[in-house]
This record gives structure tokens, sequence and C-alpha cells, in this order.
């Protein structure tokens, strides 16, 4: 939570100038009212349009996602964000197997994107969290915060490792790529962010304020893949008390406590028993399979079923009375709202539905988050949907459906909601020796 809350303000400085207040509608060409679609045309639909946000609406130099995208006005047109282009790389697997794009342009993507971060800025090997997509430099997230940031390089390592294995039967080319990709894994240095040999791994480093950031990462949130990719590293790997000791807090991660009738077995930080937002069952699980996922700690298949299950049945509860929730209207995550960028949960509620939330937990609850797809694309059309599908956030209390876009957010519906279908991220990922290693260093079982 603690990172969001840097994130909230480093997102409205840079937004300065872009009104939160504003009520955009803007019609689209297919709204809803049409023949109704199948559910599968539905899916593919939601994907492909998705997808575009990391295609058509990259940033032109480098190939990276855009940090955000705004219809009214792009503010910030060449700043990229690292974990959001490491979610746009398993999108754009998705894309080439489904057929938006043809295997070759995927490549010619993937190609200038690996060639774009073997020459960027990189502090121990870890990225910053922004980066300008026309000179590689860095972009300052916060005052403090202008070196490397471990959890958003754990994203884009999520999706290189993911991408390397797609591409490890290809062309020579191919192979060529998934050995540059071998390369910029190889060289994070992931035990240099433990300071000085603590068993605990810290976010961020810089070389022009150290460790001022002070922000250990410590469980349970979005950061887990951190700590299996920091252990799987052939090259800079952490022993496995720096997980127990760190993530694990020494065993106090468990904190069973039960809302609406489902439990969950970990300790959500700062969260309560309603658990935290919903990106935290998404995050590290785009490449990380939670289907048979167990630890000494939890069953990551039933705890992310029952976070998601918690976070509907709260919206269907709506304590609060907002207007629009309900069983096919829900989902609180880290999004955009009416003002600013805020991480909404049960525990922080503003009135704030995100769609990537109901979204991108398609793998644990299909149903509802079926339900929820046909509300927001049926019944909202228009006023949520656009060129690179749903828009970020709304609030139909404030009747604000602002015509904005994350990375971070709209990354996770495409590889999500595959998974749901195929589970080709999952696979990919799950086929890396060296994160199997990590996994088995760890005492996981898959």
């Amino acid at each position: 939570m603690l990172n969001k809350f840097f994130y909230s303000i480093a997102l409205t400085l840079l937004l300065f100038g872009c009104s939160n207040s504003v009520k955009t509608e803007i019609p689209d060409e297919n709204n809803g009212e049409d023949e109704k679609l199948t559910d599968e045309e539905l899916l593919d639909l939601v994907q492909e349009r998705t997808f575009q946000y990391f295609w058509d609406g990259a940033e032109p130099e480098s190939g990276m996602a855009r940090e955000r995208y705004h219809i009214a006005g792009d503010f910030s047109r060449h700043v990229v964000t690292t974990g959001g282009s490491g979610f746009g790389i398993m999108a754009l697997i998705v894309g080439m197997e489904r057929g938006f794009i043809t295997r070759d342009e995927g490549v010619d993507r993937l190609e200038r994107i690996i060639n774009f971060l073997s020459e960027t800025d990189r502090y121990r090997g870890a990225w910053p969290h922004w980066m300008n997509g026309e000179s590689g430099e860095t972009v300052p997230f916060s005052d403090l915060d202008d070196g490397g940031d471990l959890v958003e390089t754990a994203f884009m390592i999520q999706g290189l490792l993911t991408a390397k294995q797609y591409l490890l039967d290809g062309s020579e080319r191919e192979r060529e790529l998934a050995g540059k990709i071998d390369e910029l894994w190889r060289d994070v240095q992931w035990e240099w962010y433990r300071r000085d040999g603590q068993n605990v791994l810290y976010w961020h480093w810089s070389p022009n304020h150290g460790w001022a950031m002070n922000h250990t990462i410590r469980g349970y949130d979005e950061a887990l893949i951190v700590y299996v990719l920091a252990a799987a590293s052939p090259t800079h790997s952490i022993p496995p008390d720096v997980y127990h000791q760190g993530w694990a807090r020494n065993g106090d991660i468990n904190a069973s406590t039960t809302a609406y009738g489902h439990e969950l077995t970990l300790n959500h930080n700062n969260a309560g028993r309603y658990g935290g937002p919903l990106f935290w069952a998404h995050y590290s699980y785009l490449g990380l399979d939670p289907r048979n996922l167990e630890d000494q700690y939890a069953d990551y298949w039933e705890h992310n079923v029952n976070h998601t299950l918690i976070n509907r049945a709260y919206c269907i509860d709506n304590p609060e009375g907002y207007e629009g929730y309900g069983e096919n209207s829900w989902g609180l995550t880290a999004s955009y709202s009416p003002d600013g960028y805020s991480a909404h949960s049960p525990y922080n509620d503003l009135g704030v539905i995100t769609p990537t939330a109901a979204l991108s937990s398609m793998p644990y609850t299909p149903e509802y988050s079926m339900d929820a797809m046909r509300y927001f694309y049926e019944e909202l059309g228009g006023r949520l949907w656009g060129k690179y599908g749903f828009y970020d956030a709304f609030s139909e209390t404030e009747n604000w459906f602002p015509a904005r876009y994350l990375a971070i957010d709209q990354g996770p519906i495409v590889v999500m909601i595959e998974n749901h279908r195929t589970g080709l991220l999952w696979d990919l990922f799950m086929q890396n020796e060296d994160v199997q290693n990590g996994l088995d260093r760890l005492g996981f079982s898959y």
C-alpha cells in the first residue's frame, strides 16, 4: 500500500494540468446496442481492443507501453512504464497467438523493446519505474525515487521470461532474442537490494539518494513475484531466509480472517479482513501459475479466489450505499478516481469501480467476471467503452466516466483472460527452468 501512496503523489504531479473532474462520454461505433455477442465473441473483442493499448498505443520509439493515455489529451506521451511494459510483452504474445498481429510483427516489436531495455538506464541491473521512451533516460517517479525499482523490474522480468520461452523454439532470429532476454535477466542484482545483506528486499535504490525511500518489500501484497525471481536468479540469487524472514515476516504473514463466508489465510498489509485491492491477486500471477501453487503459508489459488469473492461480496453488500454497485458491477482496485489515483479496496472505498478488477479476475470467478463484462459493455456502453477497451474506472454515483487508460490496468485484462481461456502465459512462464529452481528453493509445490 505504501508504494501506491507514492504512486498517487507521483501520478498527480505528472497529471498537472489535467482536470480529474472531467466527465467524458465518448460514443463508440459498437456500444453494446447491436446484436448480442456470444461469450466467446465478447472475450475476443475485449482482448483485441485492450491489446491495442500496447500495439497501436505504444510509445513509437521504444515500443514500450506508455504510462497512461487520455483520449482528450496526452501530456506525457514519451513517459513509459517498466511494469506496465512487462504486462504489455505478455499481451503481445496473446496478440500473436490470437491473430491480432502476425508473429513477424510481434517479434519486430519485441526486438525493439529488448534493444531499448538493453540500452536504457539501469541501477544494479534494475530498471526505474518510468523512463523516457525516446532517450532511455530515467524519469523520476518522485523526488527520491530516481533509481532502480525492484518491483517494477520483477514485473518486467516476468514478461521477458515468458517471451523467452515463447521464442526458444522459433527461428534463429527468435532464439537470438531469447538469448538477449537471458542476458537482461542475468544482469539484475537482486541480492544488492538486500541493503547490506539484510534478510529482506528493498523496493528502491538510487545512486543519488541511496536507500532514502526505505521501503522494504514484505507480504502480503502484489510483490510475491519479486521473491520468486530473486530466488530463481542464476547469477544474483537470494537465500531462502530472505523470503521467509523478509516477505513472510517470520511467519507473521499468516493471520486467518473471514469475511462473507470466505477465508483469507494471509495478512493483507493494512487492508483488514476484507483484503487489499484486487491487483494483489493479479500482478504476480500473470505468469506465476496459482492453480497448484502452495507453500507453508498458503494455497494461492484458494487464497486468490477467496480474495476475489470477498471483494465482490463487499460491492454487493455496498455498506457505503454507492450508486451502481451490485452483482454485475463490482471490483475495487488501484486506478483513477475523481480526486486522483487511489488504491481502491473495501478498506478504501471511494465509490469507484475499476473494470480491470473483475475482468482480470476471470480465472478465479469466470461466471461473475463474465457477468461484469456484459454489464460494462451492454449496459454502460459508450460511456465506458473506447478505442483501447474499457476505460480505467468509473463512478455512477459521481456520473464520472473519464476517457482514460493506464498500462498497469489494461495489461492484466488481456493476460488473465487468456490464462482463463488457454493457460498460455502460465504455461510458458512455468516452463522456465530458472523459475522452477526458484520455486523449489523457496519450498513451493506447483
